[in-house]
Formats: C-alpha cells, sequence, structure tokens
C-alpha cells in the first residue's frame, strides 16, 4: 500500500469538547455524508478520582478535509450506569450507515481490582443522522466466554445485504513486568458474524492474524475491499515496555484476504510509518480505513496513543 501523509488533521487541545475533555481524539472513525465527512473518536476527561473517562465526541471536515465545519456540541452517546461494561469509557466506537440509521459498535471499559480494565462491545443506533445514539440496553452484545476470557473490544464492521462481518480483539493473557506498577494485557484479533440484525452475533472462535512475536498485542483492526481482496491495518506492539520505548510501542500491521476469513499477513506492505521529528514520529496506531468519493483514506493516531490528534493519508495505488 502506497500512502500520501497529508499529516495531523485534528488537534482536541484547539477545540471546546463536550464533558469537559481537552486531552486525547483517539481511534478516529469516519462516517461519510453525502457533502461532508464526520470523524468520530475518543477523548478523555478526569473523574472526581483524577482518572480518565473516555467520552465520545465528533468532528465534521469538508470532503476534502481541508476545513473543520463543526464539532459536536452535546453528549454523542452517554457512559453506562454505575457496574455496568461501559461505565468508564467507550474507546472505541466504530460507526456503520445501515439504510437511514446509524449503527455504532462500541468498546466499553470498565475498571477492575486486579487488573486495570475489562472490555466488552455494545451496540447503539443514531435515528438523527449520527448527532446522538441509543443504547439498545445497558449490556453487551459480544464479552468474554470460555475461548475469549476477557478484553473482548476494538470492535470494527462491515454490513453487506443481510451479513454483517466483524473484526475485534480478545485478551489471552495478563502478564506481571518489572517495569510496570501493573499488569500488562496481551491480545489478538478475531472475526464473528451476524445474519440479518448485527445484533447477535457468532465467533468464529480463533486468533486470525498470526503473531510476529512472542506477546505480541493486536489492536484495532479496520477492513476495506478493492477489488477482490479484502485489507486490514491494525496496530501492534509488545506487551511490555511500550510506553516510552517506541521500539516496542504501537506500529501499522497489514494483513489480506479474499473470503474475509483466512488471512495472510506482510507488514512490509502496510506503506505508513512515522516522519522523523513530526507528530507521528515514535507511534503510529489506532488505524481506520474507509473510502469517499472513490478513494481511500487512512486515518490514524501518532505519538502517545492520540494525545494530541489524528491524521490522515490517501491510498495513490487503488
Amino acid at each position: 500500500m502506497k500512502w500520501e501523509k497529508i499529516g495531523k488533521i485534528f488537534d482536541p487541545s484547539e477545540h471546546g469538547l463536550i464533558n469537559n475533555c481537552y486531552e486525547y481524539a483517539q481511534s478516529p472513525q469516519a462516517l461519510v455524508f453525502s457533502d461532508f465527512v464526520r470523524v468520530y473518536f475518543s477523548t478523555r476527561a478526569r473523574d472526581h478520582v483524577g482518572k480518565y473517562l473516555s467520552h465520545i465526541a465528533y468532528v465534521d471536515f469538508t470532503k476534502d478535509f481541508k476545513r473543520i465545519i463543526g464539532v459536536s456540541k452535546k453528549e454523542v452517546i452517554p457512559l453506562g450506569k454505575i457496574g455496568c461494561f461501559d461505565e468508564h469509557g467507550i474507546f472505541p466506537m466504530n460507526v456503520l450507515w445501515v439504510g437511514d440509521k446509524v449503527f455504532a459498535y462500541t468498546s466499553g471499559i470498565s475498571r477492575r481490582k486486579s487488573v486495570s480494565v475489562e472490555t466488552s462491545i455494545g451496540m447503539a443506533i443514531s435515528e438523527d443522522k449520527g448527532e446522538t445514539f441509543k443504547k439498545l440496553g445497558d449490556g453487551p452484545v459480544l464479552s468474554a466466554s470460555s475461548e475469549e476470557p476477557f478484553l473482548v473490544g476494538d470492535p470494527f464492521v462491515q454490513h453487506s445485504g443481510k451479513k454483517f462481518h466483524m473484526w475485534y480483539i480478545y485478551g489471552v493473557s495478563w502478564k506481571v513486568s518489572c517495569v510496570s506498577d501493573e499488569p500488562e494485557r496481551v491480545y489478538k484479533i478475531g472475526h464473528a458474524v451476524s445474519f440479518g440484525d448485527g445484533i447477535v452475533w457468532q465467533k468464529e472462535g480463533k486468533q486470525i492474524v498470526p503473531d510476529k512475536f512472542k506477546d505480541e498485542c493486536q489492536a484495532l483492526p479496520t477492513v476495506v475491499d478493492i477489488d477482490c481482496t479484502s485489507h486490514m491495518l491494525f496496530c501492534y506492539r509488545h506487551a511490555t515496555d511500550f510506553r516510552k520505548n517506541h521500539v516496542r510501542g504501537y506500529h501499522i500491521g497489514y494483513a489480506y484476504s479474499t473470503d474475509k476469513l483466512n488471512w495472510i499477513r506482510d507488514d512490509s506492505q502496510a506503506g505508513i510509518v512515522g516522519s522523523l521529528g513530526q507528530w507521528d514520529s515514535d507511534m503510529q496506531c489506532y488505524p481506520h480505513l474507509f473510502k469517499c468519493d472513490k478513494k481511500v483514506y487512512l486515518l490514524y493516531n501518532g505519538n502517545e496513543f492520540g494525545h494530541f490528534g489524528f491524521g490522515l493519508a490517501i491510498l495513490k495505488n487503488c
């Protein structure tokens, strides 16, 4: 894949966001309208004990992405009730048109005591063109199982006819490390399908992208179809010592498939790397592929997990 990098297009510190959020614009996800593009992202605020809560916001761009025409001014989707799977945040939220409604698949965050968090996947629907979303209920539509015991999240959904495909991640272990005060998670990419409604899902029940090294963490799968091939980008990192050691931090990987089920990994074809001294020099993470006006675009985050916003690239060889 050959990308033309446009650069960073959004910095959360430059805009007044809801819920007293001013840090982070993580996991940008596009929803294309006839005359503009809306990009949802997860931003953060501090709660009463000083810990982060992840909230969903959005920013609207002209279709050439040269101008911001608005940001969300009201709550897009509320966090969960006390004790619910999304009580402490939503990160990320994947969106897609299904008829005249917008379906949203959320990765809900709840804090734990022995480990830092647990995650599950929820669903919400918008009937006002994506300005606000109503959850189907207080619980998730996809969560832990005997084969996938924790940390089910990072959904990316495609819809074709009566069939929905979801690529997501699931946890396989927690690692105790001398360089961290808390256990660190290890997670892999999985796949599920839904026939008819996008609510009831059947897991494939296996890791679909092979590891590059021991205890590799794979996150945020995103898929675009070009001709007869599905192209997946995702981000990967080491399980430990990744926050300040950029060699062990997130980079973007690539895999391809002709049936959406069997994937061949070849990171050399990802085509997106950091630029020396720039906002993405040390880290590239949380990719999102989408089509707009016959072009293929990539949204992604850079250094410090999207602390300073997100950027854009255009695929040149499609």
